[in-house]
């Protein structure tokens, strides 16, 4: 599944008013089945315009199964899912029971990934959850984010990915198995994907499908990450909403700006909470070393996402932080291509100059003794949390 295989059309699209009319349309021309995985599923206009377009296609016979976080939709209305289910769409919960008094594991391995697979033919990975771009405190600007759409040949591995986690989840529901009739099995929806882009004249990639979860594939992203940004020659750029690196990670994006490469980090600047704060531990380290930061400031950045030496790309759900890296169910697409990365990193760089705010190495180092002190109480909070789960980050 790690696998880089030529033979894709992967297409970029920012934030959800772009997503959401794609991944609606591909729901109206969907014949067989529909496979969509998300964390949180608002309902709001985005929400209502997703989840009108999966009753449609229920209604007309096509097999929909939605699978949702049981935290990140703790609060969907009964009625809500009423409607879903007299329609005819299939809904599970991701481990619905859920306590906020305890930390162990099993309620901090949450399914974070948003993923959809549609025929077999057409595929979307990102950051984004069902909900609209504008739904964030005091009337900020949209959000900002990125999810990609693809077809062709990573397909069949997508496909299986997500028919394999629903069986899973089917099964701790004690609900019995049933299996797919397609008349498109991945191998003839792979072929038909690539034939029909062939005809059309677009642009194949090479592209990998590439998961974190807690049994097989427990370091598969961060593996990927750590791959391209030790083989980094020029320039590495990673956009991302809740960073805090392992020890691994960290030491690898030193020795890069130790090498002389150019290591650019866009990270939040508004604070959703106040664990975030620990993001800032590794300010100081990071800054010494020659490494740039920049706080996103105009809105909320959830984006995860990186450009290296503009050839190799990655956009999807992992963030780089202990929760994602160590327990939450997550997907990414690598891109190794130079057209691709060049469009994602056009679209950082706007975000760096025009929507953010440089951290000066000696204004940090100086002025910032209450953020410093304060960001190390939050780290050794994060370490005790995951400390009583039986993890630790610093491996």
């Amino acid at each position: 599944m790690n696998e880089m295989l030529a033979g894709n059309q992967i297409h970029l699209l920012r934030n959800g008013s772009a997503y959401f009319p794609a991944l609606a349309a591909a729901i109206a021309q969907a014949k067989h089945t529909i496979y969509l995985q998300t964390y949180i599923f608002e309902v709001d206009a985005a929400g209502n315009l997703i989840a009108d377009a999966l009753k449609a296609a229920a209604q007309r016979g096509v097999t929909v199964r939605v699978l949702l976080d049981g935290f990140g939709c703790k609060d969907m209305p009964s009625d809500f899912l009423k409607a879903f289910k007299k329609a005819g769409v299939q809904i599970m919960f991701y481990r619905p029971k859920i306590s906020p008094w305890s930390f162990k594991k099993n309620r901090l391995r949450r399914m974070h990934r948003k993923v959809a697979v549609i025929d077999e033919k057409i595929g979307f990975v990102g950051g984004i959850n069902i909900i609209d771009d504008s739904n964030v405190p005091s009337n900020l600007p949209p959000r900002v984010d990125y999810a990609v759409q693809v077809q062709g040949a990573l397909l069949p591995s997508m496909t299986v990915s997500v028919q394999k986690l629903w069986g899973r989840i089917k099964i701790t529901h004690l609900q019995p198995q049933t299996i797919d009739i397609n008349n498109d099995s991945p191998k003839t929806a792979k072929n038909g994907a690539i034939n029909n882009a062939q005809k059309s004249g677009h642009k194949f990639v090479s592209a990998a499908f590439i998961l974190r979860d807690n049994l097989l594939h427990r370091r598969d992203i961060e593996s990927a990450y750590l791959k391209a940004i030790n083989t980094a020659k020029s320039e590495i750029i990673i956009a991302n909403a809740y960073f805090l690196p392992g020890r691994r990670f960290r030491q690898a994006l030193i020795k890069a700006a130790n090498r002389g490469v150019r290591v650019q980090l866009l990270l939040q600047g508004r604070m959703e909470y106040f664990l975030m704060l620990a993001t800032h531990a590794f300010y100081s380290v990071f800054l010494k070393s020659g490494i740039s930061i920049f706080e996103y400031r105009k809105s909320y950045m959830h984006c995860k996402a990186a450009v290296i030496d503009n050839t190799w790309a990655t956009v999807g759900s992992s963030n780089i932080d202990p929760f994602s890296m160590l327990l939450a169910r997550e997907a990414n697409i690598v891109v190794q291509d130079s057209t691709f990365a060049s469009e994602l990193r056009a679209e950082i760089m706007q975000s760096i100059h025009q929507e953010s705010v440089s951290v000066s190495s000696q204004e940090w180092l100086k002025r910032n003794t209450y953020k410093r002190t304060m960001s190390w109480l939050m780290y050794g909070v994060v370490k005790v949390i995951l400390g009583v789960i039986g993890h630790s980050n610093e491996r």
